[in-house]
């Protein structure tokens, strides 16, 4: 698995997952999140679509970030969850915490708007 980050206009950074987020995994999605946090960059898009599984510690840090994020004035959104992610996500109900959207591209314009 890999993970990168980009920076997008308004102050928006995209951080993309590839593969399966589990246990030996979701440390460097955390560092990576937990790092842009650290140098101020609240607001995060991250993109799932190349995520095939994800496990708890991989919700987990992506709940810890969004509570940062908000914490910072900011927020996490999600976007290119495939239909096993989303099955996940709405059945421990973190499809009513996060705003998810189909594409990268979508949520920007609601980052924008929101602003």
């Amino acid at each position: 698995m890999a993970i990168q980050q980009e920076p997008l206009k308004n102050d928006v950074w995209l951080v993309r997952a590839d593969g399966r987020l589990d246990q030996s995994q979701t440390s460097s999605l955390e560092a990576t999140l937990n790092q842009l946090l650290d140098n101020g960059r609240q607001n995060l898009i991250v993109d799932l679509s190349q995520v095939s599984y994800i496990n708890s510690g991989g919700l987990r840090s992506l709940v810890s970030a969004w509570r940062r994020a908000r914490q910072q004035e900011g927020d996490v959104m999600l976007c290119g969850l495939n239909d096993r992610l989303q099955e996940v996500f709405t059945m421990v109900g973190f499809d009513k915490v996060f705003q998810i959207y189909p594409t990268v591209a979508t949520a920007q314009r609601a980052q924008k708007k929101g602003k």
